[in-house]
């Protein structure tokens, strides 16, 4: 009953959109409320959805239902939903979350006065883009909602700059981080876009129910399709900013920090670990493409860990902690995957056992996802609420914030603590299934992933260094100069989202225990390739963590990484600047200038740019306005030449006449000597 209406998930955030739009300035908090509205709405439907498939009797079978939209030749194309384990817990989590911070928004952007129509309508439309991506049937569809939300990202990384309160600058490093989150995900989409047309002539559809069924993987190329694949996931890396496509995310911090949660923790930047799970069944085909996924997963997490380490802007600390984290996603998956391609290849018993080893990946992807948009929201939102009391991002301008903001305090531990991996937190569960994944793909598969499971592990160690270090610069210690202008805590309508996003920080790994994994597992059948199904009854990921002594590894890397962090910004019995020279060091400079990447990518655009622009020039003048010009100046000269021969004279006249006859004549003579010859 309630499936028959999944289209209302999207739909009702785009009404919204268009309401705001067209009279959110005559509303209570000029829109604020129907975005709310909107965005609870879509939860709740979500949410009797998930019921009604999770209990229903075609569970784990995909639910689809779609209409013809438009045929090109033999290929029709569809708008439809398709709806299985994953299409549910990303709807909810991602639904959820959206209303909360968009109740949070009512304080963040207060002051924002009648900017705030613009503000409500763009994050309507960008949920609208993720729901649409989340629910469709299709490739196609699924590339125009995440088009969408590029658009949104660009609208509402850029929203503050026309504000001119902060001074040019701040407008400006606005507009400029818009225009870069832009193009970088554009080259993202690019490459999807061709590996999506690579797809399209191999399967003549793109519909999932097609491209997904096992009879038709067999027939496609192979050849093809891991091409295919590969561009696929070129979109990807652009849109949840893997290396080398990593830098735009940082930058996007000059938007409000409510948009970041947004696209670090409810939207966006989860769209490419989900197009990887949706489009699962395709990439198992090739266990190199799995290996190169999980190569540029555990690359990215390590990579991004280091930038975190001493960065001072605690919404970028947030940033790349964010990259890394979503390193881990793709880590677990392609290491998953790798070891399902092996199974797939190898068949038979020993088949079956690597198929069932790779399918935790899938799960432990998929639950870590869930797990991190929880503790992220939580984490930017705590943030937000500090810029918004304090007046700065910097860190060295905080201090001692606790005793004036102990809601904010205490919420931002609970979700550092969680994203550090501390036991019987939510991270800490989805985390630790991660490396142990990557583990037995380097036990069963390739040594290059136990490689990235040491990168893994020392990812996590990092985390838990970068984050309470953060935390402590931000709420221990001496106050700084921000501290001492503070506003005090955040209003309720901030505070009330920061404790119940706290709560799932903390609860959420435990669903592991209950039933989640039966949700988001992957498995292959005789039917072929389905969503949710399997369930390991009990406590057993509990005890088979807590009997893995790799697990007490990570706990005490964890613990390491936090008692460091404490030793030197809270209680301050180590001197930082010891171990990097007062940051005079080679390798601090590397870390806090992101290992040059913006100068690289700044150098690289500037002359491709301005080869480009010369190159477009050239044409421009030489080619196309030079036939132009040589075309008129024919005309012209051809024009004068004819004037001159205009004499006046009869006989002038005559003799040309006679000359054209007897040059038609020879022409004629000749003509008919060849013709006679043949």
């Amino acid at each position: 009953m309630f499936i028959e209406y999944t289209y209302l998930v999207p739909l009702i955030p785009m009404l919204c959109f268009l309401i705001i739009g067209l009279a959110g300035r005559k509303t209570p908090q000029k829109g604020g409320y129907i975005a709310i509205a909107g965005a609870l709405i879509s939860f709740i439907i979500a949410a009797l959805i998930s019921y009604e498939y999770l209990t229903g009797d075609q569970y784990p079978n995909p639910v689809t239902q779609s209409i013809e939209w438009f045929s090109i030749g033999d290929i029709t194309m569809h708008l439809g939903y398709y709806v299985d384990g994953l299409t549910c817990m990303m709807m909810l989590f991602s639904s959820f979350i959206s209303t909360l911070i968009f109740v949070y928004s009512i304080g963040y952007m207060g002051e924002e006065g009648p900017r705030r129509t613009r503000y409500y309508a763009e994050v309507s439309l960008f949920l609208t883009g993720m729901l649409g991506l989340i629910v469709s049937s299709n490739f196609l569809e699924m590339f125009i909602f995440w088009e969408v939300m590029g658009l949104c990202s660009y609208l509402l990384i850029g929203f503050w700059s026309f504000r001119h309160n902060d001074g040019d600058a701040a407008s400006a490093n606005a507009a400029s981080a818009a225009k870069k989150a832009f193009l970088v995900t554009r080259l993202g989409d690019v490459c999807l876009m061709a590996g999506l047309f690579i797809l399209l002539g191999e399967f003549q559809s793109l519909d999932y129910t097609t491209m997904f069924d096992t009879a038709n993987i067999a027939a496609a190329d192979s050849n093809m399709l891991t091409l295919g694949m590969l561009l696929v996931f070129g979109g990807v890396i652009g849109k949840s900013a893997q290396f080398p496509l990593h830098d735009w995310l940082p930058d996007a911090m000059a938007g409000p920090t409510t948009v970041s949660s947004l696209i670090h923790a409810a939207t966006m930047v989860k769209a490419g670990v989900y197009l990887v799970a949706r489009g699962y069944p395709l990439f198992v085909q090739n266990p190199e493409v799995m290996l190169f996924v999980g190569i540029i997963g555990g690359v990215t997490a390590i990579f991004a860990a280091t930038m975190a380490l001493n960065n001072m802007n605690i919404k970028k600390v947030l940033a790349f902690s964010t990259v890394s984290q979503l390193g881990y996603m793709v880590l677990a998956l392609g290491a998953g995957g790798y070891l399902i391609a092996l199974g797939l290849d190898m068949g038979g018993a020993e088949g079956t056992a690597l198929i069932t080893a790779g399918v935790a990946g899938f799960t432990a992807g998929c639950f870590h996802m869930m797990n991190h948009a929880f503790f992220k929201a939580l984490l930017f939102m705590c943030s937000g609420s500090v810029i918004h009391a304090v007046g700065t991002e910097d860190m060295r301008e905080m201090g001692g914030l606790h005793k004036h903001m102990k809601i904010t305090s205490i919420t931002m531990l609970l979700g550092s603590l969680s994203i550090a991996g501390f036991p019987f937190f939510s991270g800490f569960w989805s985390k630790d299934l991660v490396l142990e994944i990557a583990m037995e793909a380097g036990h069963d598969g390739t040594v290059w992933f136990t490689v990235l499971w040491v990168l893994g592990v020392i990812t996590a160690f990092m985390t838990a260094f970068y984050m309470f270090r953060m935390w402590f610069m931000t709420f221990m210690g001496e106050e700084g100069h921000a501290t001492q202008h503070c506003h005090g805590e955040s209003p309720k309508t901030m505070t009330v989202p920061l404790m119940i996003l706290s709560v799932f920080a903390v609860l959420s790994g435990f669903l592991i225990m209950f039933g989640l994994d039966g949700v988001v597992s992957f498995n292959v059948t005789d039917a072929g390739f389905v969503v949710g199904g399997a369930h390991a009854e009990g406590f057993h990921y509990f005890t088979e963590l807590f009997t893995n002594p790799y697990t007490y590894l990570t706990i005490v890397l964890a613990l390491l990484g936090i008692g460091i962090a404490y030793l030197m910004y809270a209680k301050k019995t180590v001197d930082p600047g010891k171990f990097n020279k007062n940051g005079q060091s080679w390798i601090y400079k590397l870390f806090a200038n992101r290992w040059y990447f913006p100068e690289f990518y700044n150098q690289v655009s500037w002359k491709l740019g301005y080869g480009v622009a010369r190159g477009v020039n050239y044409v421009d003048r030489q080619v196309i306005d030079g036939t132009v010009n040589g075309l008129s100046g024919a005309v012209v000269g051809g024009g004068d030449s004819l004037s001159k021969m205009q004499t006046g004279h009869v006989q002038d006249y005559s003799s040309v006449v006679l000359l054209g006859v007897a040059v038609l004549s020879v022409f004629l003579i000749v003509i008919a000597v060849i013709m006679g010859g043949m």
